[in-house]
């Protein structure tokens, strides 16, 4: 599970060190939590969904300013469609339902999520939204900041939207490891019928 060690990899400096640490320090933690999730997703959904570690190579200059994982029906790839991330900044852990990098559907997904904006009244009362995956920037998800959110995903074709929660770097969960799975085995759940109907109604 994620450690203090963890959250301190966004300090080394440099590239070449930072994917050092990145790989050492965080990508087993997402191939170990990937083992637990993927099964779920597969049985929830019925589908069989794949883990795609983010690896970072277009990068050649700045080193990443946080990292992540992703689980997706795609077995080559996740941004095309909706997909599940689980992610790390230096402050938080993220865990999303996201549509990111224009998908080819986007303005169909932000509209069937318009229209049937009674799936979002079920979601734990600390759901949160982003709408830049590249920014650090994270909203409660209210009944505005919803309607604004996906508003602005169906007009705009670089916009993104992402929705699930996030478990800070000092929280106390991080020490039982146990809880902090239970605590992203909830969170998805909660989030399948979202990832359902945008599939359903998206085919």
């Amino acid at each position: 599970m994620f450690t203090e060690e963890s959250f301190s990899v966004f300090q080394v400096p440099g590239l070449e060190s930072r994917m050092n640490a990145i790989r050492s320090e965080i990508q087993p933690v997402f191939q170990t939590i990937g083992n637990e999730l993927l099964p779920l997703f597969n049985q929830k959904l019925n589908a069989s969904f794949y883990l795609h570690i983010a690896q970072h190579r277009r990068r050649s200059v700045h080193p990443p300013e946080n990292t992540w994982a992703a689980f997706s029906e795609g077995k080559r790839g996740y941004k095309m469609a909706p997909h599940f991330q689980i992610g790390i900044w230096p402050d938080h852990v993220f865990l999303w339902l996201s549509m990111i990098d224009q998908p080819k559907q986007q303005v169909q997904y932000a509209q069937t999520l318009l229209n049937q904006l009674e799936l979002f009244e079920n979601l734990p009362e600390d759901t949160m939204l982003n709408t830049d995956h590249t920014k650090n920037t994270i909203l409660p998800a209210t009944d505005e900041n919803l309607a604004t959110s996906l508003e602005r995903f169906a007009k705009i074709k670089k916009a993104e939207f992402q929705i699930g929660r996030t478990l800070p770097a000092a929280d106390n969960v991080w020490q039982t490891p146990d809880k902090a799975l239970d605590y992203m085995k909830e969170t998805y759940l909660s989030l399948l019928p979202l990832y359902q109907t945008l599939k359903e109604n998206n085919a």
